[in-house]
């Protein structure tokens, strides 16, 4: 029997000679390669006992990875995992990876607050007349008469207050449902729309947010409309002309997301007719260049050195776990899995998800005389993932049997010599 999807499939033999219960298990020494700059706070927690981290490091278990392209890069044969200290792995060749039965992390909801606090900057950005007023008074020179100048000239630069006003939040997760409750506290009325939605994200919104069905709603009500979205087909070019002709005159519109997700063409239109007051975002393209409506910053949502540090810290944290424990934590190609150790002795087993193939797996065990102790399994789109406790290091042959079958990718022994 094959799990799918987010299903998983559970067997616990409950033996009264099992081990007590450990919470890691490190029987080798593992090689991080890095690449990029990687906060202190991260490469701190692997233990200097059990990990050798450096950036040419040969024959590497992981890599731990910023902004670095892998895309033409040859795995090593030895890379088990890739960590991606932040939320993007636009720069990882995900297909492959999985072919190759390497999982790669991410650290999703480490760099929200950064980047929760940059749309709040430029919600007001956007509502008030500051970046023109500042660069008026860059342009100034010492003079006599100052005041009176400046009291002449403040009224090119009124803007309004965000009270009161609306807020539309496209995409209700880490960042947005920050967002969404951020809009609350300051005085405005906040409404969503997540098709997708997951539990935990609906746990961390208020229940004031008001949820939308679509998005044209949600465009016809908002002044303010903040995007949260991932880059995927579904997503690209996804505020369009269409979409914009929805907006009432005078929106102020938010992309802190990823700039495939908008048609600049169909921003500029919007701009340009007075649809759309203004686009603040952080992906400045050539056409938006120069533009008086548009306010975009260098790509910096998530570029302080809390944000930084916490993505370090977190993919730290799930790459050594995978690599001690075999648990998979906030991957993106492969299921999220964790299963406590009951014994010393783990096997982890990648597989090419169809039917059939776990009861090979248990039935070659079985026929080498392991005792299976505890055992979790489950499967995300073309890859399945198997965690197996046993009572006694698995023999040569049994592990050849395993890896003789046709559909198995990859598989690890944890705790033994």
């Amino acid at each position: 029997m094959q799990p799918i999807g987010l299903f998983a499939w559970r067997f616990t033999n409950i033996a009264p000679t099992i081990a007590p219960r450990f919470s890691r298990q490190t029987a080798a020494m593992y090689k991080i390669r890095t690449y990029n700059t990687i906060s202190i706070k991260g490469l701190d927690r692997f233990g200097r006992e059990d990990y050798e981290v450096a950036s040419e490091l040969p024959s590497p278990d992981a890599f731990l990875i910023r902004s670095q392209k892998l895309h033409d890069m040859e795995f090593p044969t030895t890379l088990k995992a890739i960590g991606r200290a932040g939320a993007g792995v636009n720069n990882v060749p995900l297909e492959r990876c999985s072919e190759e039965g390497i999982v790669v992390f991410n650290a999703p909801g480490a760099n929200a607050n950064a980047v929760k606090e940059l749309v709040l900057a430029g919600m007001l950005l956007g509502s008030r007349d500051i970046n023109a007023g500042m660069q008026f008074v860059g342009s100034l020179s010492p003079q006599g008469g100052l005041d009176p100048l400046l009291e002449k000239e403040k009224k090119r630069f009124a803007g309004s207050e965000v009270v009161g006003k609306t807020l539309g939040v496209v995409g209700l997760g880490n960042i947005g449902s920050l967002v969404a409750n951020m809009g609350l506290a300051l005085g405005m009325k906040v409404i969503g729309y997540d098709p997708a939605i997951s539990v935990e994200a609906a746990w961390r919104l208020s229940s004031d947010v008001e949820k939308m069905d679509n998005l044209p709603t949600l465009f016809g009500r908002a002044d303010y409309i903040s995007l949260h979205l991932p880059a995927l087909d579904s997503t690209r070019g996804l505020i369009n002309e269409a979409l914009l002709n929805n907006a009432q005159p005078g929106t102020v519109l938010l992309n802190f997301a990823r700039g495939e997700i908008v048609d600049v063409p169909a921003i500029l239109a919007a701009l340009d007719s007075g649809r759309l007051h203004r686009y603040v975002c952080d992906f400045p393209t050539n056409a938006t260049l120069g533009h008086e409506k548009v306010l975009q910053m260098p790509h910096i949502g998530a570029s302080t050195g809390e944000a930084e540090e916490n993505c370090a810290v977190m993919v730290a944290d799930q790459l050594m776990d995978f690599l001690e424990n075999g648990n998979v934590r906030n991957s993106v190609n492969f299921p999220n899995i964790e299963l406590p150790r009951t014994t010393p002795v783990r096997l982890t087993i990648t597989n090419k998800n169809v039917p059939r193939v776990l009861n090979s797996i248990t039935g070659i065990i079985a026929d080498h005389d392991i005792n299976i102790v505890d055992m979790l399994n489950k499967s995300r789109d073309e890859v399945a993932y198997t965690i197996i406790d046993l009572a006694v290091c698995p023999d040569e042959k049994s592990l050849q049997a395993l890896r003789a079958l046709d559909e198995v990718i990859n598989l690890r022994v944890i705790g033994c010599d």
